[in-house]
């Protein structure tokens, strides 16, 4: 999502100084290794590990949009410990830091999946939370920390996101539409692992951009100095079945795999985002399902999908596990690295500042 926030803040907010931060885990997974990094689009990078931040990289700040997480329950079941180090405790002390430099905006990037398994109706921003794993009770608990830091010069927004899905220059595979349409066109087999009865909600990366965009610039008055909202569309609400149905029926020759005697996937939840839709009516979802999967499937049209590293190289869990077993990475997800080496061609970003005018990759 990174990449398509920077680019929408950049066309919304051309003259805004834009500061990135980011230790560069998946710098180098990119759809198209041969075009710019998206980062070039900043006036300045930092690369450096958010429990590390201090102070001066705040300097100035006026708003911070929060991304950086261990940002899924994969990555969460297998660095749990480290989940729950990232997503929460340094969410909390950046934002602390953010509010003591003089910030009067922070936006935190939340999740749905904090309702878990609900099966009573769609779930509203009153309804009781039901994480059920790592990363999921991570949200939750920021959320509860930052409620507390909250004020009028200090206006906090937890937009609790759907499911993530849509093309971008750093595409995931991991997130179930992307797998999907990846899997549609590479071998013409969709594979359910549940049975795919789970609700899923949906929001393109792109209209996850706008949604930010709108909560940087929201009026307290609408929500108040501390708010957290569904984001998404109530028509985004899909079972897992009928994804890979519409993937299918999108591109010639794919079918679908259920298997059933697979057991149900516990985290199963449809959202109401009726407040999001009363907040921000210019801002709502702008993609249809449908034109995701075309996004997606243009995008991946030069790409070739028989390389065995292909979705390796865009699954984040994957990416992390092999950065650690090579030696890059310690147990706690550390650089092994001298903190003041910056980004190269050949390897994955490294904590240092970098001049944004000169950065590609090869």
């Amino acid at each position: 999502m990174g990449p398509c926030v920077v680019e929408r803040l950049r066309q919304v907010y051309p003259d805004a100084r834009l500061v990135g931060l980011d230790t560069g885990y998946f710098a180098t997974c990119l759809l198209n290794r041969r075009a710019p990094l998206p980062e070039r689009i900043l006036n300045r990078q930092d690369f450096v590990d958010i429990r590390d931040v201090r102070p001066e990289y705040l300097a100035g700040v006026d708003v911070l949009v929060h991304l950086a997480a261990i940002s899924n329950d994969p990555m969460g079941r297998a660095f749990a410990e480290v989940t729950s180090s990232i997503n929460e405790k340094a969410t909390v002390r950046l934002a602390q830091l953010a509010r003591q430099a003089g910030a009067t905006r922070f936006v935190f990037a939340s999740s749905c999946s904090v309702y878990g398994l609900a099966e009573e109706g769609a779930r509203t921003e009153q309804s009781a939370v039901n994480p059920l794993t790592t990363y999921a009770l991570s949200k939750v608990n920021s959320e509860k920390a930052l409620a507390g830091l909250a004020g009028p010069d200090f206006v906090v927004t937890c937009l609790r996101f759907a499911t993530a899905c849509g093309m971008s220059p750093r595409l995931r595979l991991d997130l179930v539409l992307n797998d999907f349409v990846v899997s549609a066109i590479a071998s013409r087999t969709i594979r359910i692992l549940s049975d795919g009865t789970p609700w899923r909600p949906l929001i393109d990366v792109v209209d996850m951009a706008r949604a930010i965009e709108w909560a940087i610039q929201r009026d307290p008055v609408e929500g108040g100095e501390f708010l957290t909202v569904n984001t998404g569309s109530t028509a985004g609400n899909y079972r897992v079945r009928d994804l890979a149905e519409a993937v299918a029926s999108h591109i010639p020759g794919a079918e679908v795999q259920i298997d059933p005697n697979a057991a149900p996937d516990q985290r199963s939840y449809k959202v109401d985002f009726s407040l999001y839709r009363a907040l921000a009516p210019r801002h709502q979802p702008s993609l249809d399902l449908f034109e995701s999967i075309e996004r997606l499937k243009s995008g991946l049209a030069a790409v070739r999908l028989d390389d065995e590293g292909f979705r390796a190289s865009l699954t984040r869990l994957h990416v992390l596990s092999s950065l650690v077993q090579n030696g890059e990475l310690t147990s706690d997800l550390r650089w092994q690295t001298d903190p003041d080496a910056t980004l190269s061609a050949a390897a994955p970003a490294r904590p240092g500042r970098v001049d944004t005018d000169c950065l590609r990759l090869a």
